[in-house]
C-alpha cells in the first residue's frame, strides 16, 4: 500500500473488561504521522459477558474453542452495527486487537479471542487482527504492542504511561524504544469496586476512604516480578496466581488504598528523573490514584482530551493494522524481546 491517508475503525479490548472501545481513526503519512480520532464509542459489556471473559481462563479447551467461535461473531456484529450506524467512505480496515484469554509467553503461548477469519465476513470489510501470536513465534513477550504508537505518533513525550487493566509504559533509549507492563492497576481495582457494588472505583472515592495497609503494602512491593528487567508483560493468569491470594481478609477499602498505593510507588520507581509523560486510559480519570502518583513524582504528568486518554489504545491498534498494511514494522524487538523487528498481524477479507 502506498497510500498517504487513512481511514481506518481501531478496536480494543482490554483486561479490565470495561467494553469493547471503537474509534473511527483518519491517519496521514506526510513527513510524520498524523492522526484524528473522528468519533469514538466504548461498548459496555453484558454482565453475562463479563462472567464469561472473566471466567474463561479457567475452561476446558473445547469451551475456549466455541467461546471464540460466540465472541468474534459478537465482535463482528458489534463493529457492523457501529458502520450501520456511523457510514466511513473509504474504509481501509478494521483493525482488531481482540480479546486476551490467556497470555503465556514464557510457555510460547498467547490467546486473543475474536480474531477468527470469519469477522471479515460478518463486517463486511478487511479486517486486520491477531498481532500477538507471531511475535511469540519470534520468541517474544508478545506484548506490549502499543509502543511503537507511542513512538511514533506521541513523540513529544519522554514517557507514554498507559493505566488500564495493567499499567504500562514505553520510552526511547539508546538501545532503541523500551516498553513493558509495570504493575496491574484496574484488573485490581475493578474487582474490588464491584464487590462494593461499583463498576469502577469512581475518582478513587472507596480508596481515598480506606487506611494504607503497611505490611501488606510491603509484600505487594516484594513480589519478585517487579524486579526483572524488560522486556517482561503481565497477564491476568499472573494477578491470579501473584495478587489476589495477598489481599485476602482485609477490608476492601483498604485493599484498594493499599493497592493504589502499591500502584503509585511501582509507576514513580520506573520513572529515572524528572520528564515530560503523557498518562492515558481510564485509570487517568481516578483523581486519587493520579494524586498519589503526583505525590510520589514531581514531573510534568500531562493528561491529554479525553479521547486520546480512553481511545488511545484503539487509536493505536488502528495504526498497527495500517503499517501491517503497508508491510512496514508494527512491532518491535526492543521492546519485546523477539528475534527482530517485524510487521505482524492477520490479514482477512470478507
Amino acid at each position: 500500500m502506498n497510500h498517504q491517508y487513512y481511514n481506518v475503525l481501531g478496536v480494543m479490548s482490554g483486561t479490565s473488561l470495561d467494553g469493547v472501545d471503537i474509534a473511527h481513526v483518519q491517519l496521514v503519512r506526510e513527513k510524520q504521522w498524523t492522526f484524528t480520532i473522528c468519533n469514538a464509542v466504548c461498548i459496555p459489556y453484558s454482565a453475562l459477558w463479563k462472567r464469561r471473559l472473566s471466567e474463561a481462563v479457567h475452561s476446558s479447551s473445547l469451551e475456549i474453542e466455541n467461546l471464540n467461535k460466540e465472541y468474534t461473531l459478537y465482535l463482528g456484529q458489534l463493529v457492523k452495527k457501529y458502520l450501520d450506524q456511523n457510514p466511513i467512505e473509504d474504509l481501509i480496515a478494521v483493525c482488531s486487537h481482540g480479546h486476551t484469554i490467556f497470555h503465556k509467553p514464557e510457555q510460547g503461548y498467547t490467546l486473543q479471542i475474536g480474531n477468527l477469519p470469519e469477522i471479515a465476513s460478518i463486517i463486511g470489510h478487511r479486517v486486520v487482527c491477531d498481532f500477538r501470536v507471531q511475535d511469540i513465534l519470534l520468541g517474544g513477550q508478545g506484548a506490549p504492542l502499543v509502543p511503537i504508537g507511542d513512538q511514533i505518533l506521541f513523540n513529544d513525550y519522554d514517557y507514554c504511561l498507559n493505566l488500564g487493566g495493567f499499567a504500562n509504559i514505553s520510552h526511547d533509549s539508546r538501545d532503541g524504544r523500551i516498553a513493558y507492563d509495570i504493575c496491574p492497576v484496574n484488573t485490581v481495582l475493578n474487582h474490588f469496586s464491584m464487590l462494593l457494588g461499583k463498576e469502577y472505583d469512581e475518582d478513587g472515592a472507596f480508596a481515598k476512604a480506606g487506611k494504607v495497609q503497611t505490611p501488606l503494602l510491603d509484600k505487594l512491593n516484594d513480589i519478585p516480578y517487579y524486579g526483572m528487567n524488560p522486556p517482561k508483560s503481565l497477564g491476568i493468569e499472573w494477578v491470579n496466581q501473584y495478587v489476589f491470594p495477598l489481599l485476602q481478609n482485609y477490608d476492601i477499602k483498604d485493599v484498594l488504598a493499599t493497592f493504589v498505593e502499591h500502584v503509585a510507588i511501582q509507576i514513580t520507581k520506573v520513572i529515572t528523573s524528572k520528564k515530560r509523560i503523557i498518562c492515558t486510559g481510564g485509570g487517568a480519570f481516578n483523581t486519587y490514584l493520579m494524586d498519589r502518583i503526583r505525590y510520589h513524582y514531581d514531573g510534568d504528568l500531562v493528561i491529554p482530551e479525553s479521547k486520546i486518554v480512553e481511545y488511545k489504545e484503539a487509536l493505536i491498534f488502528g495504526l498497527l493494522g495500517v503499517l501491517r498494511l503497508r508491510n512496514q514494522v508494527n512491532c518491535l524487538s526492543s521492546v519485546t524481546g523477539s528475534r527482530h523487528d517485524h510487521s505482524s498481524g492477520q490479514i482477512y477479507l470478507p
